[in-house]
């Protein structure tokens, strides 16, 4: 036998940690002046940045935070929109060794304030739009250095120890700043949704968030120079790593402060976006734009959408405007998007709904994902690939969290038997393709049958008035559960419960079709994900209640 070990161990030479500051580095070096950043909101912004520009100010960041007292694993806390400042934090953090905690920016004080004491921050960089907690934050956290992050687009009083601005502006060198030692250190801490109780808080390492950056790049079959707008919430997943992703390509940040369909619009005419990311919900307004910003796009663009599938209706509507949309699928747990529903060439053969079909599904493992399978419950043993057995969503890989911070007992759990397994329930098609019917919680017993809410959420998205919907159970002296639907239609839309009723009908068996309709906002977070648990707070009302028409039938 060969011995391929001795004398051959890895040394600096030969061996160093992956990590996405190397990103910038490079487009610095090779790209110093092309645009890396572009913030114009039409009225009180138009910055561009070059990649020199914003490599210096990233270590000018670093060095700042340095000299604030952050060292390796010190907590930084940002609680920022998508701005210039939120790009240059995924840098600029990493390189001070302090790890970067990228707060939901819809947090209410309670929220906020745990993710502050349980993620220990020393340093919170607080945007002008978030005033209102400087206070408080102050007065439960008398050592939290913070830090006032502003622009033209906000007027508001200035609070704590400096500006942003001031931050970098306190930078002396340009060399005070390091990369990791190893590639498993820490590179952030994101905090899940915490619907069910309080958030996890989910590390990050450098390994894992420059693999995922990179295979967004093989995913997307991503060019070089892309021009990116960011209308994905850059706190979810750090953007879904595409701050480094972009970094990597050198492509363009274009900065969005707010989510307005007119603004988006607008900005992807006016500097030829190629890609972007969101929730369904971006996707439908999107769709739903005024018609003269819409025929201002002539070329053609890319974008993501997770959280849920897209709907035939939308999927029309945007490929009639040029947009290619694909699906993908991930978790806080792993990054983001770590699986991508590949469009196979046979595909544009289809009509509109059998493509939808097809293109709704999760899909297949990305490139650089290892596991990516339906196990029946409780098992490694994967479920048929017939399209109807349904069992639980693992993963395993490189891109999967190290853990949850500060819970050694939630982390083994989730990573039993080797795999994370994500709580989703899903099916294998004969193709290899992976379909989520339901999350594990939102399945519908009823009569004994299993309802997957999302296969009944499907069906009501055929109806083009519905904006969105979302099916929950509601508890039954008979059956125990029956199916209700929430939903949201269009501005200017009606539609009628029996409409909704008899359209169901047609494509459902009996026992799935909703026993209640009705028509509401549906609560959502930031992210676009729709709450549920509220729902089914909601829906436990109607228990005894006979199935009636709803008193609105038109949004308000």
């Amino acid at each position: 036998m060969t011995d391929f070990h001795t004398g051959l161990s890895k040394n600096a030479a030969n061996y160093q940690p992956l990590t996405p500051i190397d990103f910038i580095i490079r487009s610095a070096q090779v790209y110093p002046h092309k645009a890396a950043i572009i913030y114009d909101d039409l009225k009180h912004n138009n910055l561009t940045q070059t990649w020199q520009q914003t490599y210096d100010r990233c270590r000018q960041l670093a060095d700042g935070l340095r000299k604030l007292g952050i060292d390796k694993n010190d907590t930084v806390a940002v609680m920022l929109l998508n701005t210039p400042a939120m790009v240059e934090c995924a840098f600029g953090v990493p390189m001070s060794s302090g790890v970067l905690c990228t707060l939901n920016t819809r947090l209410d004080i309670n929220a906020l304030t745990f993710c502050l004491q349980h993620s220990e921050a020393k340093v919170l960089i607080l945007d002008s739009e978030f005033a209102e907690h400087a206070e408080i934050i102050d007065e439960a956290f008398p050592n939290l250095i913070v830090i006032h992050a502003t622009d033209a687009a906000v007027d508001t009083e200035r609070f704590g120890k400096m500006t942003y601005e001031e931050l970098i502006a306190s930078s002396d060198s340009l060399d005070n700043w390091e990369k990791p030692a190893d590639e498993w250190d820490a590179i952030s801490l994101n905090y899940t949704s915490g619907t069910t109780g309080k958030p996890k808080g989910v590390v990050y390492h450098h390994r894992g968030a420059t693999l995922n950056a990179l295979s967004n790049i093989l995913d997307w079959d991503m060019p070089k120079h892309p021009m990116y707008l960011w209308t994905l919430p850059l706190f979810h997943c750090n953007g879904w790593c595409f701050p480094w992703t972009i970094a990597e390509r050198a492509g363009v940040n274009v900065c969005l402060r707010q989510i307005n369909a007119d603004l988006i619009l607008q900005l992807i005419a006016k500097y030829q976006v190629s890609h972007y990311c969101s929730a369904p919900i971006v996707h439908n307004m999107i769709a739903g734009g005024k018609p003269e910003y819409q025929q201002a796009i002539t070329h053609s663009v890319k974008g993501w959408v997770a959280g849920a599938p897209p709907s035939e209706t939308m999927l029309a509507k945007m490929e009639a405007m040029g947009f290619d949309i694909t699906h993908t699928y991930g978790l806080t747990e792993v990054y983001g998007p770590v699986t991508v529903c590949a469009e196979q060439e046979e595909w544009s053969d289809l009509d509109i709904t059998e493509r939808a079909q097809k293109k709704s599904r999760q899909g297949v493992a990305s490139h650089l994902m290892s596991g990516f399978d339906v196990f029946k419950q409780g098992t490694t043993e994967p479920v048929a690939s017939d399209g109807e057995e349904m069992g639980e969503l693992a993963l395993r890989g490189n891109m999967v969290m190290k853990g949850y911070l500060k819970s050694r007992k939630a982390t083994e759990v989730a990573f039993a038997d080797g795999w994370f397994r994500t709580g989703d329930l899903g099916v294998k098609y004969p193709d290899g393709y992976i379909k989520i019917m339901d999350r594990l919680k939102d399945v519908i017993i009823s009569g004994g049958e299993n309802i997957s809410s999302i296969e009944v959420e499907n069906i009501l998205y055929k109806l083009p008035a519905i904006q969105s919907c979302a099916v929950v159970a509601a508890p039954h002296d008979k059956w125990g559960e029956v199916p209700v639907a929430f939903i949201e239609i269009h501005s200017g839309s009606t539609l009628q419960r029996d409409t909704v009723i008899e359209h169901c009908k047609q494509h459902l068996a009996g026992f799935k079709v909703p026993k209640y309709v009705v028509f509401a906002e549906i609560p959502k977070t930031s992210t676009g994900k729709v709450q549920k648990f509220e729902l089914r707070q909601a829906a436990k009302s109607l228990a005894h209640e006979t199935p009636k028409v709803t008193a609105s039938t038109k949004q308000s």
